[in-house]
């Protein structure tokens, strides 16, 4: 009888290649071929090659998490990971990924060649750089023990729709991320949100560095660039099933290609991020042994252990039912720590 395991594999988005990642890609990346061919398109187009990046003296938060650098290098350490399962010991079902992390879901899902796949990210984090419409930050609405709490999480969107209708002021959901709301907005419905609420934990709300308006119709200019600059020729049939923002699934042999370059440079860009949905459906619909999150970084990890408590998948309903099931059968892998890794790599 085989031990192998089925996995659904997990992508990051921005803002998961930190001070710690700094010389991931000179650690982890297993095909030296491929990451010249990333670099020779960085080079191409006049900006730092990933090798540069990653191999850097020192982590800088003005250059390495630019969203023209941090996408190239996110996308490069998902890749990278991917290609390091050990088919023997996990059969990947299925891929998801959380925002940026779509464009890596497409490659490791084979629906892009990996250099393809690469353009579409390099160019989609340019563009969005250039353009910097809005900003993002990060309120909780679950508590320390993740117990599900609906009403808590209407009240928030419920004043996120109060300040978005004020003149002048425009404010909307991101993310929907586990126990985490991201929101974007221009500066005036970031401000009145962070008014609005009682600050946690000390932390909360959170400003996010470098990061745009992702997922809200202050997108469109950057959507209608990417529409003309990556054209339908880099999507194809993915080889896996893949579950996107919306908790649609992409099945190898029946999808739609021009169909799935419409939703990632449309829907995918300028509405909401559904990740919890996405791994809702990932575990009820394939049913895997293990979700295994690919570096660069060790923070979805969280968000996909709250969203299987939300689905009450396996009857959890609280973090303590997840940690008690981790430390019995470990059901999360997390590439990005290094005492997990080797459960996915097998070195």
């Amino acid at each position: 009888m085989s031990d192998r395991k089925t996995a659904v594999v997990v992508c990051p988005g921005r803002g998961t290649y930190n001070k710690a990642e700094l010389g991931y890609l000179a650690r982890h990346f297993p095909d030296a071929a491929l990451l010249a061919a990333f670099d020779a398109q960085r080079a191409a187009a006049g900006q730092d090659t990933l090798t540069a990046l990653d191999g850097a003296e020192r982590f800088s938060l003005a250059r390495h998490t630019r969203g023209d650098n941090a996408s190239g290098l996110i996308y490069a350490a998902t890749l990278g990971d991917f290609l390091a399962i050990d088919g023997e010991r996990i059969e990947v079902v299925a891929v998801t990924g959380n925002s940026m992390g779509w464009y890596s879901a497409l490659a490791c899902a084979g629906a892009t060649s990996p250099e393809d796949g690469f353009t579409i990210a390099n160019t989609m984090g340019t563009l969005m750089q250039e353009a910097l419409i809005g900003g993002q930050l990060v309120h909780p609405f679950l508590g320390d023990d993740w117990r599900p709490d609906p009403a808590r999480k209407a009240q928030l969107l419920a004043i996120v729709e109060g300040i978005d209708a004020r003149p002048g002021h425009v404010l909307a959901l991101s993310i929907d991320l586990g126990g985490m709301l991201v929101l974007a907005g221009n500066a005036a419905g970031l401000d009145a949100f962070e008014s609005a609420v009682e600050p946690v934990d000390g932390r909360f709300p959170m400003r996010l560095g470098n990061h745009a308006a992702f997922h809200t119709e202050l997108q469109e200019p950057v959507a209608e660039r990417g529409r003309e600059a990556l054209g339908t020729h880099l999507f194809g049939q993915p080889a896996l099933p893949m579950i996107d923002g919306r908790g649609a699934i992409w099945w190898p042999g029946a999808t739609d290609t021009a169909a799935l370059r419409d939703y990632t440079l449309g829907h995918q860009v300028t509405r909401p991020y559904e990740f919890t949905r996405a791994i809702t459906v990932a575990a009820r619909e394939f049913a895997p042994d293990l979700f295994v999150v690919t570096g660069p970084g060790t923070t979805l990890g969280g968000a996909v252990a709250q969203s299987l408590v939300l689905a009450d998948w396996r009857g959890m309903g609280d973090k303590a039912a997840f940690k008690a099931l981790q430390a019995r059968d470990p059901l999360l892998i997390s590439m990005g720590l290094a005492e997990q890794r080797p459960l996915a790599t097998g070195q």
